[in-house]
């Protein structure tokens, strides 16, 4: 196939009028949806913009190639852009791109327009080329010099075949084996040792896959040392690596954005890096593979592996985010599923009575069940994430430890951290233990080590420590008394938000269900503080989702809408994954916002005189207006300052 089967004269902009990303993108898809190429323009974009949020497709040189693959394109297509002046596009050199090349690829095509695309790749890594491509006028010009550059690169790719199968013929061996074997895969110097092996991959698998492998091969063979190169692209594994050439080589190049097999690396030194390292910076990861400078992999658990190394300059801050992000987005279902049936647990109880069976049913499978594993579920993946499969059992034992113990949602932070790195240390330790035992570390040396030092930490720091936070701020509370009311419903109400479900949620929720069974206070003044204040977090999070769109990913705007939910029935816990991401933000502006809703249902007097059930209660408040009042009043400043203070992402959600 052609490159100009796909980059087609009727869907070129040699004149771009768009000044900023997010324009350029739009224009580019303007006018790929008015030549039907693709059936809904909106679909189209989002698949865009998801692949964007991954890394941007700037990959510098003045090239940027934004890509989906999506059932949203009727016909595989590369709109073709120029603009004269420069875009801002966040390219990977930091500077403004002039050449864009929007590809679009439908859901469940077949694969011959990858080869087109790896074409693509291979021209643009030719300066001669964009130099050629900066001076065209026409369509028909930009189709000219495609024909003609591919023209030329099939003419030198046969050249080059003639060659290598010459001299298959006139030796039983080449440089990568047989001569029918690796001599067409592997380039460089037939006469050097050196050889190295690579596997490139991006997330959709498109264009930075082939650009990465093109631009590893053209490097090596300038520096006369041997590559294999295999793709991970879109149709699968290309030019996949044997055991024969990994144990070969010298060093191993993984240039990925996505998880790749690791396991068949063990023990060899590995670069792992961004898929955009392998486009920009072929001779650094070249020369280190080469030279064996680069990390021993050890493989332990687990069947895939993606990142970099410390030469990826990963940033501590960074590497703590994925870490949380695992154990976030396992917990997300549990908090989901178990609170909205919870939720709906209360409507059967305020019909029919707590001795309901449907009541009963619904609050043991959401509460009893799915929020009972909350903490444990969060810990274990934070572990694993930190120390790999080993990990997880230590992490989720430990994860249970501070539940029970009231050690909340920052114990079980704490315990998932604390899992995981107990194992990288077990890790270190056992490596100077005889290769003979390697078999026993996972399955009896990391369980056994990894439980008992993590547990015991637990029992005896994590555990008193958070039982003394828990009957400090009992006893403070106590001693405040009630005669400031409204003082005591504003420290009540940020109590409730501060750790949302922890050791300060529990100590008020616990203070105010004192005040409410041992003091004679029927009314519930202090239940309505404290129940407004942990209804405001989640609703907070679901106004803002709303209203401030280009400030969440689409991800955390679906799980926003839950947080209406989860919000109105008084369950904290929905604003958790959003507190644990951007913890500095959305806990100061729901702690802002749920002092204010306490302290108001108390400067108005208003009792609730139920301990749990949020909006389905609130019927039986003295005051109902006010206390929905109290509640909106709160969200709404929590929304405010979370939404302006919140940084936008790098696009705009429309």
């Amino acid at each position: 196939m052609r490159i100009t089967d796909l980059m087609i004269e009727p869907v070129m902009i040699l004149d771009l009028r768009s000044a900023t990303k997010e324009a350029v993108i739009d224009e580019l898809i303007a006018s790929l949806n008015k030549s039907g190429r693709i059936n809904d323009a909106y679909a189209f974009k989002q698949a865009i913009l998801a692949r964007e949020a991954q890394s941007s497709t700037g990959i510098g040189e003045g090239i940027a190639m934004p890509h989906a693959k999506t059932s949203a394109v009727n016909e595989p297509t590369i709109v073709f852009g120029k603009s004269s002046r420069g875009v801002e596009y966040e390219s990977l050199d930091e500077q403004p791109a002039h050449f864009f090349f929007m590809i679009a690829v439908p859901e469940g095509e077949s694969n011959l327009h990858l080869q087109a695309l790896k074409v693509l790749s291979r021209m643009l890594l030719d300066a001669d080329f964009l130099g050629r491509l900066r001076e065209v006028k026409t369509p028909a010009e930009v189709t000219a010099l495609f024909n003609s550059a591919q023209a030329e690169s099939e003419a030198s790719e046969a050249a080059a075949q003639g060659k290598k199968a010459e001299a298959a013929r006139q030796s039983d061996s080449s440089v990568g084996g047989s001569a029918s074997g690796m001599a067409d895969v592997i380039v460089g110097n037939p006469d050097s040792d050196q050889f190295v092996v690579a596997v490139t991959a991006c997330p959709t698998g498109i264009a930075h896959t082939f650009m990465a492998e093109d631009a590893l091969k053209k490097k090596a063979k300038e520096l006369g040392i041997n590559i294999r190169v295999e793709t991970n692209g879109s149709e699968g594994v290309g030019n996949p690596l044997t055991a024969a050439e990994i144990a070969r080589a010298s060093g191993v190049i993984v240039a990925a954005d996505k998880n790749v097999e690791m396991a068949r690396f063990d023990g060899k030194p590995v670069l792992q890096r961004k898929v955009s390292d392998g486009i920009r910076k072929p001779e650094e990861l070249i020369r280190k593979a080469a030279n064996g400078e680069a990390p021993i992999y050890r493989h332990e658990g687990g069947a895939a592996a993606g990142g970099s190394d410390a030469g990826g300059k990963v940033s501590v801050g960074g590497k703590i985010y994925k870490d949380l992000m695992n154990g976030i987005s396992h917990m997300l279902p549990f908090v989901v599923g178990g609170g909205i049936l919870i939720a709906i647990s209360f409507l059967f109880e305020q019909i029919y009575g707590a001795d309901n069976p449907i009541f009963k049913l619904l609050m043991e499978i959401g509460g009893a069940g799915a929020f009972h594993f909350l903490i444990a579920i969060l810990a274990g993946f934070i572990a694993m994430s930190i120390g790999d499969r080993p990990a997880l059992m230590p992490g989720i034992v430990a994860g249970y430890m501070a539940d029970t113990a009231d050690a909340g949602f920052l114990g079980g932070l704490a315990a998932g951290f604390l899992a995981g790195y107990i194992v990288v240390v077990l890790r270190k330790l056992f490596r100077g233990l005889p290769k003979t035992l390697d078999g026993l570390k996972p399955i009896l040396l990391y369980p056994v080590f990894g439980l008992l030092l993590t547990g015991t930490v637990m029992y005896y720091v994590f555990d008193p420590l958070f039982s003394w936070i828990n009957t400090g701020l009992n006893s403070a509370l106590a001693n405040l008394g009630t005669g400031n009311a409204i003082l005591l419903g504003l420290i009540l109400g940020g109590m409730m938000a501060i750790d949302m479900g922890g050791p300060f949620n529990k100590a008020a929720y616990a203070f105010a269900i004192g005040v409410f069974t041992s003091s004679g206070n029927t009314n519930g003044l202090m239940m309505a503080a404290v129940m407004a204040g942990g209804m405001v977090p989640p609703l907070a999070i679901a106004f803002a989702t709303t209203f401030f769109k280009n400030k969440f990913t689409e991800q955390e705007r679906k799980s926003g809408v839950t947080n209406y939910v989860l919000g109105l029935s008084f369950i904290t816990e929905g604003a958790i994954p959003f507190a644990a991401a951007d913890p500095l933000r959305v806990l100061t502006s729901c702690i802002i916002g749920s002092s204010i809703a306490g302290g108001l249902t108390q400067f108005w007097n208003i009792n609730v005189p139920a301990p749990h059930g949020g909006i389905f209660v609130a019927f039986l408040s003295n005051h109902i207006v006010l206390f929905l009042l109290s509640v909106l009043i709160g969200t709404v400043v929590s929304c405010l300052i979370l939404g302006f203070w919140k940084k936008p992402l790098s696009y705009k959600i429309k």
